[in-house]
């Protein structure tokens, strides 16, 4: 790509400017106006010069990120490059499981990631995830990037503001992910790959990461076939303590009448030493045909697909207050606790029998996820002035967790802690020896298997241009789109202990009615002994705890199934079981205009959408459709349908040749998260009759989530690869998705009620509330001299819901800093970004936010030849602290450690 650095007149003012941002040397050149030859710059140069020309000559609000060259972006990530875009924030973690060491979710503008819509070529793409708790309890209609290798991408195009002609869908703004097309390459032949390696400190291993890439056309430019394949795993480990919950002292309860300082105290309900360890290999490609017989028409069949295979462990070595506090029913703690902000910030329980701790082992073997897509592109030009495009498609996404090879044990030898507030692990104790097998007997066996969740996408739309040949608009645009939606849950089993002879189970001090199949302690012994937790777990976190933790291998989990119960008739778990049909029809008008230094779109969307959920409920004394262990069902269905009308209108003024001024009114919606309409019922259960359970239902009575937005922005392009921006936005939500409170009964069963009991739940639900968001982004994009430049941006949001409640995933503050190099031969890029505090929502009935997180990487690379390239990535070389807490920062909830990570990967032309 050939480039003019300088080649116009800069103002007084931009002269000015240039002389405070860029430094001497360059404004030196600007002052005396000098003309520099025309010279080549590709790679991060001209990736910024293009990024930063279609977002000039956008009508709409738009970043705009663009591969460096094939199948190279910024960043291994997609996600990590976005988070750089003002306006964009990322988390590393879809729900409740806490954040790992690769961004997963992208969100715009303070608000949570299901809000903000991502399109592959300007369609809609079905994901899939790979935790379990996302697949069914907490699944949002966020897209996954962690399916999404960068190395598919040409471009990607952030839409900040909505017109009437894109699909509806991102309230808050979309992200289309751009892939390269056959006939845009500018040889008949290209064949590129990249092998390399990854390497993560935390768990000390080594992988290989490999792509290539092969596109041919033919020399007329009317035929084109581009192959895309992908094979990269790596291996992660996360180091954490985690405090499961909070619960209350009960006023009146045993405790609180023996020591009255303690009534309505919060305290933890468990706090644990969690080991997880994954290995993640993602594979898949991606094949376009394209054919251009004519100016006149074109046709492309695009096809991808993406496997995550994600089998992981995780190890949890737990305090576990139930046993002992139990909301003030049990016994007091030691003299000598403390309080502080009404939590009992340190106590100790000296052992008095009975349990203090459980040790979770959790092992999901043939946990993935998978994506993939099929689309059909038609371009026709009826004539001068009038053209269509039509897409036909299919996606679909599957996550699925076959097995969860489940061990829970308790422990007695009594428990204390000591919180430390979100900066460093708490302190804990429980049991005698947490190194060694002894002194641990079975606890109960649960888990759900057999999960697999289906979600489906098929579209069919035309769009129309009629070219206007004079006066104040330019064209009008208009078109119709179908699409249906399926998502569904079945036949999922909820595993319970099973005797190895076949005997009825029975509860006791042993699990079988034959103490000789019983699989007490000395039962499961295992063969091959047992390991412990790496020798520096943990040793990041700061505080005291259980660090040498032994544990069975997965393959020792996996020979327990003898034990377990996973009869799909009689342990079929319906509570986790679902179906969701969605269907809408689409039309709209858009009329394009200019006048003068004046253009920009106004348009008009009409949405009519269906929906009809199914969910299985307890029968509660009506007439039973499905019936298993766990009680008697009926089949609720809830048919909903509803249409939206969608304006927008969005305005463009060039100020100068360098200024522009836009502004935007929009109306858009999006649809509730599966988990809100239709996900998985979670209870924590009663402990007797007369006690009250906790958890959480879905709604599926809830409305879509709408939202009337503002928008301003103002830019100067006032150099070349240079940019001043400022940008205010507000948008009000209504029917946005909040959290409220219901009552309802269910069957209860535990050790001590075999039979069951009826016991009242509190259950918080989803509700529509509503919610405002506000805030300023700040752009700056300044190259000092011809080979080195900077970048920063900063966004402020302030949003909230209806009773100045916390809005989801809004962090006040975002900011990124940057610095790159690149000459002939080498190139080198550094970056910071930083997110303060956001809610994420609840976690076992209590509310937890991400405490401020900031974050280091940076990129070498060094160019061999014309056909070879060496590169290393690094990312969280600072080795970021992912910090949780509960209802203040003196009530931690979790703290991870994931380590840094390294890419070293050469890139070679064909």
């Amino acid at each position: 790509m050939k480039v003019k650095l300088f080649s116009h007149s800069l103002s007084p003012l931009a002269q000015a400017v240039t002389l405070a941002l860029m430094g001497a040397p360059v404004a030196a050149l600007a002052q005396a106006n000098q003309q520099l030859d025309a010279v080549v710059v590709t790679g991060i140069r001209a990736s910024q010069e293009k990024s930063l020309d279609v977002k000039r000559k956008a009508e709409t609000h738009v970043e705009v990120i663009t591969a460096e060259d094939v199948g190279k972006m910024p960043d291994k990530n997609i996600a990590d490059s976005l988070q750089r875009v003002p306006g964009v924030t990322i988390s590393s973690a879809g729900a409740s499981e806490g954040g790992f060491d690769e961004n997963d979710r992208v969100s715009m503008r303070g608000t949570n990631p299901s809000l903000t819509q991502t399109l592959i070529n300007g369609h809609v793409v079905a994901s899939g995830d790979w935790f379990v708790l996302n697949q069914v309890a907490n699944a949002g209609r966020s897209v996954s990037f962690t399916m999404l290798p960068s190395e598919l991408v040409g471009q990607v195009l952030v839409r900040k503001t909505s017109e009437a002609s894109l699909v509806e869908g991102g309230l808050t703004g979309s992200v289309d992910i751009i892939t390269r097309k056959p006939l845009d390459f500018k040889k008949a032949l290209t064949a590129e790959a990249s092998v390399g390696v990854v390497y993560a400190d935390k768990p000390g291993k080594t992988d290989p990461q490999l792509s290539a890439l092969f596109n041919w056309r033919d020399d007329s430019k009317t035929l084109g076939v581009l192959v895309q394949a992908f094979s990269e795993k790596r291996h992660l480990r996360r180091d954490g303590v985690e405090v499961l919950g909070y619960n209350q002292i009960k006023p009146g309860s045993k405790v609180a009448l023996s020591n009255p300082d303690l009534s309505g105290v919060w305290y933890p309900r468990s706090i644990g030493a969690a080991l997880f360890e994954q290995e993640r290999k993602r594979e898949g490609g991606l094949v376009e045909v394209q054919l251009a017989p004519s100016r006149a028409v074109s046709l492309s069949v695009t096809g991808f697909t993406s496997t995550l295979h994600a089998n992981n462990y995780n190890r949890n070595y737990l305090t576990y207050a139930p046993f002992f506090l139990d909301e003030g029913n049990g016994t007091a703690p030691d003299a000598g606790y403390k309080v502080s902000n009404n939590t009992l910030v340190s106590a100790k329980f000296s052992d008095k029998g009975g349990n203090y701790g459980l040790y979770d082992m959790i092992s999901r073997p043939g946990a993935k996820a998978r994506t993939q897509f099929v689309n059909v592109e038609g371009k026709f030009k009826a004539s001068d002035a009038l053209s269509f495009t039509t897409k036909l498609g299919t996606s679909s996404g599957v996550g699925t967790t076959p097995y969860q090879d489940v061990m829970e044990l308790h422990m007695g030898g009594g428990a204390s802690w000591a919180l430390n507030g979100t900066d460093q692990a708490p302190d804990f104790k429980v049991g005698n020896n947490a190194s060694t097998v002894a002194g641990h007997g079975l606890d109960w066996v649960w888990g759900a298997q057999n999960v697999r969740v289906d979600d489906k996408d098929k579209w069919a739309q035309i769009d129309g241009e009629y070219a206007l040949e004079s006066g104040f608009f330019t064209a009008l645009k208009f078109g119709l789109r179908q699409h249906q939606h399926d998502r569904s849950s079945a036949d999922v089993i909820a595993q319970g202990p099973q005797c190895s002879d076949g005997k009825a189970f029975t509860w006791g001090a042993t699990w079988c009615a034959t103490p000789a199949t019983s699989p007490d302690y000395a039962a499961v012994n295992m063969a091959g002994g047992v390991q412990n937790y790496p020798s520096n777990f943990g040793s990041g976190l700061g505080g005291t705890f259980p660090q040498g933790v032994w544990y069975y291998t997965q393959a020792q989990l996996e020979s327990f199934r003898a034990f377990t119960n996973r009869e799909p008739v009689a342990r079929r778990y319906f509570d986790w079981e679902y179906a969701l049909k969605e269907k809408s029809t689409a039309g709209y008008v858009q009329a394009q205009f200019q006048s003068g230094a004046l253009s920009g779109n106004a348009g008009l969307r009409l949405v009519r959408s269906q929906q009809d959920t199914m969910l299985y409920v307890p029968a509660l004394g009506a007439k039973a459709e499905a019936s298993s262990a766990f009680g008697d069902y009926v089949i609720q269905r809830t048919p909903r349908s509803f249409t939206d009308v969608l304006p927008s209108i969005n305005l463009r003024y060039s100020l100068n040749k360098d200024m522009v001024l836009r502004g935007a009114i929009t109306r858009t919606l999006t649809r509730p998260d599966y988990a809100a309409l239709a996900g998985a019922t979670s209870l924590s259960p009663a402990a007797k009759p007369g006690d009250l359970g906790s958890g959480s239902a879905p709604n599926p009575e809830l409305n879509p989530v709408r939202s009337t937005n503002f928008d301003v922005s103002w830019e100067w392009f006032h150099a070349p690869r240079a940019l001043l921006g400022v940008s205010a936005f507000y948008m009000d939500l209504r029917s946005l998705i909040s959290i409220g409170q219901i009552t309802r009964p269910f069957k209860t069963f535990n050790q001590a009620n075999p039979n069951g009991f009826m016991a009242d739940y509190v259950l918080n639900v989803p509700v529509n509330g509503s919610g405002t968001v506000k805030g300023l982004e700040f752009t700056v994009e300044q190259p000092l001299m011809a080979n080195f430049g900077v970048n920063a941006n900063y966004t402020y949001t302030d949003a909230s819901e209806e009773g100045s409640k916390p809005m989801l995933g809004a962090s006040k503050n975002v900011m990124n800093l940057g610095a790159w190099y690149e000459d002939d031969r080498w190139n080198a890029r550094v970056s910071y970004t930083y997110r303060s505090a956001f809610f994420n929502g609840l976690d076992r009935s209590t509310a937890f936010s991400q405490d401020a997180v900031a974050s280091v990487s940076a990129s070498l690379g060094y160019k061999i030849s014309d056909n070879l390239s060496l590169t290393l990535d690094a990312r969280n070389l600072n080795n970021p602290k992912l910090k949780y807490y509960a209802l203040n920062r003196e009530q931690p909830r979790s703290i991870y450690e994931n380590g840094r990570q390294y890419y070293l990967t050469a890139r070679m032309k064909f």
